[in-house]
């Protein structure tokens, strides 16, 4: 059986689109996205974005799980054995080498907050860092920790240089030292 060639080639325009899309949110923001500025970015068509995609809703989010997606495969491939560690190397890599990407990630998480379609996708990313790094935290303990990661994604993009992965290391085991303290443990 032969793969079907129109379906491979819808596939890579598709998966041109989310890039596109993603370099538009990168330079231009949410508020830039439509289905002619992704499509001029691309290269192709506008009408491609309508073909492959319901909406602008289902690219944002088809581009924020992609990026989710190749974000958690980059924490997989520097796996040390040590998750904090390993977090803390994925952090530091992607402010020095991917900071548009960070700033892009972050547009469609805030416009998760007015389009409920987004929400599932961007917390798909949370969960993938708290998988790393969350096992055995509370809810108190799981919302530390996205604080925490919230707090240096965005502090490395105010940074004229990120911190370096130990300093991250040690900004993390601290926040999970004391996010797996005793109940209580602050009023004594």
């Amino acid at each position: 059986m032969t793969p079907d060639g129109r379906r491979a080639r819808g596939e890579v325009r598709r998966q041109a689109l989310i890039a596109a899309t993603l370099r538009v949110l990168e330079r231009d923001g949410a508020a830039g996205v439509s289905h002619r500025a992704v499509a001029a970015e691309a290269g192709v068509p506008t009408a491609s974005v309508g073909y492959h995609f319901d909406g602008i809703d289902d690219l944002l989010v088809s581009a924020l799980v992609q990026s989710t997606e190749e974000w958690a495969a980059r924490l997989a491939a520097t796996s040390t054995g040590s998750a904090v560690g390993d977090l803390a190397q994925a952090l530091t890599e992607d402010a020095r080498e991917h900071p548009g990407l960070i700033v892009a990630e972050y547009e469609l998480y805030l416009l998760a907050v007015r389009r409920p379609a987004l929400r599932p996708a961007a917390t798909a990313w949370l969960d993938a860092a708290l998988g790393a790094a969350g096992e055995g935290l509370d809810d108190v303990g799981r919302r530390t920790m996205v604080a925490v990661l919230d707090g240096l994604c965005l502090g490395s993009l105010l940074e004229d240089a990120p911190p370096d992965a130990a300093t991250v290391r040690a900004v993390l085991e601290r926040a999970l030292a004391g996010a797996r303290s005793e109940p209580g443990a602050l009023e004594a």
